[in-house]
């Protein structure tokens, strides 16, 4: 068996809360780390938002294949635990996700928005690409509702700041979403 494919192996595990990442990190651990060490450690977003191109930073990330997406298109626990860990993400970039009625999921900012906001907008930010990957893993695991609720909250964001998120960058961020066939 290759690197790659141990370490695709490892990823529902690790999902699961059964086995460690390549880094022997527990995801119930990386859950609950301080903003700080979401902001400075640069090797987990990876396993937390898996997708099925090679990461340029992390040599040691698993990719997705077709029976990893199957695991989280159909597994109940797989599918709360990837929301839990766009909870995690999305209280890092002071939003919060709601239910609205009829069950429609809305992102919004946080109280602590005006905060966060000062951690992770501003141009060239690797949290930029952490965005991109982040919407591309919900849109592959068919959390689709929940990446254009995001992707909804960041156009807004990306309008009122539009001096801190490059043009580019918002495309990235809408070439993500156009994985889901409602786009």
């Amino acid at each position: 068996m290759t690197r790659e494919q141990q370490l695709t192996a490892m990823l529902i595990p690790f999902y699961l809360g059964e086995q460690p990442d390549s880094k022997g990190r527990k995801i119930q651990a990386i859950w609950e780390w301080a903003f700080d060490q979401l902001e400075q450690t640069h090797d987990y977003i990876q396993w937390l938002f898996p997708i099925a191109e090679k990461s340029a930073f992390n040599l040691d990330s698993p990719l997705v294949n077709d029976s990893v997406i199957q695991a989280f298109q159909t597994d109940p626990k797989l599918r709360e635990n990837l929301l839990r860990s766009l909870n995690v993400m999305l209280q890092f970039y002071g939003l919060e996700c709601h239910q609205a009625q009829a069950k429609e999921i809305i992102v919004t900012k946080s109280k602590d928005y005006s905060t966060r906001k000062r951690e992770w907008m501003y141009p060239l930010n690797h949290n930029y690409l952490r965005i991109t990957r982040i919407l591309k893993c919900l849109t592959l695991f068919g959390l689709v509702d929940e990446a254009h609720a995001f992707y909804d909250c960041l156009r807004q964001i990306y309008q009122e700041d539009v001096l801190l998120i490059e043009t580019k960058t918002f495309h990235y961020w809408t070439n993500a979403l156009k994985m889901s066939s409602n786009f």
